[in-house]
């Protein structure tokens, strides 16, 4: 299927004249490093000094990378995917706070999702992100070894209660529950925290699903750790991987304390590190099941050419796809096309708590090369289709 990305017309269906030249704009404005960096220090001094920019924000921007506010306001663009073939991970995407009435917040939100989940079939994920369960420091402690004073332990029970409550509900609902990573100084404390809500809920199929960040060159080895004490101890592996989403703050420190870097020395190792794990989690299907997050076409093409080669049905129930919304619809929408099990994460939220997670979704595209034109280069070939 070497040309399957090239088809913009499936890529775009579902996008009208004018959001495709809102795509076009963005993009453009994307591309430009030094316009993204302004643009980041602008809007981040418009939100803390309250300027009333929500507005334009949500005119440009908000509207194209996340589908609403709320659940609600994001079920137009849950049921339009749904008619392409397209399932939907709706993602309450509100960056960690540091205390906790936010935690509860991000718990009643998850558990109203999973509810939720639970009557969509267009909906087959929920996802919550660990610092919106706790603390960044708590995390980050714990992961040290550090001992705990005995507040932080009360709160620690609490992160921990709030995990359960999740994963006990999305095992009683028999939704699937993706767990995001975050930084490496926190991440060994979310890893334990998960391999213990696996090993619990985890015993039929999977339902608890961890996320590792494949720009980490430790991380085929920690899966292949979790896979022999799986099939040791009799439970399942979720597993969603993902290239990473934190690169130049994870070197940038690394260089700062003078440790080595956990990430790949070059785009190509973590390339073949990406390539090798989904490789080896498709010869171990029997214990893993995967939920692929990847913008990359490569990856994408070499992925359905393995389930050809292992003879492994396109809508095997135990590998899903999936890309961001408002990026690579060319792999999402022509995927879903093709048959294969393929969602959009839809981030959702209040303008000014989504708008940390708006900017990095901008400095990811400046920082990934190629990217930001590969996605200008496609809107151009559909506006040229049709003769916008």
């Amino acid at each position: 299927m070497p040309q399957l990305f090239e088809n913009t017309k499936t890529a775009f269906a579902l996008k009208s004249d004018a959001e495709l030249e809102r795509a076009y704009f963005l993009f453009k404005l994307i591309a430009n490093q030094p316009l993204v960096r302004i643009g980041t220090a602008v809007t981040n001094f418009a939100i803390k000094t309250h300027l009333p920019v929500e507005g334009l924000i949500r005119a440009t921007v908000f509207d194209h990378f996340c589908a609403g506010i709320s659940k609600k306001d994001c079920m137009p663009t849950v049921d339009k995917l749904w008619q392409a073939g397209v399932s939907s991970v709706l993602d309450y995407s509100i960056e960690g706070k540091d205390t906790e009435d936010p935690l509860d917040d991000a718990l009643e939100m998850t558990l109203k999702i999973l509810d939720f989940v639970r009557e969509k079939e267009a909906i087959p994920f929920a996802v919550f992100k660990p610092t919106g369960y706790g603390r960044f420091y708590l995390y980050e402690k714990i992961g040290a070894g550090k001992k705990l004073t005995r507040a932080e332990q009360e709160e620690w029970g609490r992160v921990v209660g709030r995990y359960e409550a999740s994963c006990k509900k999305a095992y009683d609902l028999d939704v699937s529950l993706l767990i995001d990573a975050e930084e490496t100084w926190m991440q060994d404390a979310a890893d334990e925290l998960v391999e213990e809500m696996m090993r619990k809920y985890n015993r039929k199929k999977a339902v608890v699903f961890n996320t590792i960040q494949l720009y980490r060159w430790d991380r085929l080895d920690y899966l292949k750790g979790l896979v022999e004490r799986a099939e040791r101890d009799g439970f399942k592996v979720g597993i969603k991987i993902v290239r990473g989403a934190y690169l130049e703050k994870e070197n940038e420190r690394a260089e700062e304390m003078g440790y080595k870097s956990p990430i790949c020395a070059s785009k190509k190792e973590t390339d073949d590190n990406f390539n090798k794990t989904a490789a080896y989690i498709l010869d171990h299907l029997d214990v893993i099941s995967v939920y692929v997050g990847t913008h990359n076409e490569e990856s994408s093409y070499l992925l359905m050419q393995m389930m050809e080669e292992r003879h492994i049905d396109r809508k095997d129930p135990r590998i899903w796809f999936g890309q961001l919304f408002g990026m690579s619809d060319h792999i999402t929408f022509n995927m879903a096309a093709e048959g294969y099990n393929v969602t959009k994460y839809l981030p959702f939220g209040p303008v000014r708590d989504v708008m940390p997670y708006l900017i990095r979704r901008a400095e990811e595209n400046t920082s990934v090369a190629g990217q930001t034109n590969r996605e200008l280069e496609l809107l151009k070939k559909e506006r040229k289709r049709r003769k916008i």
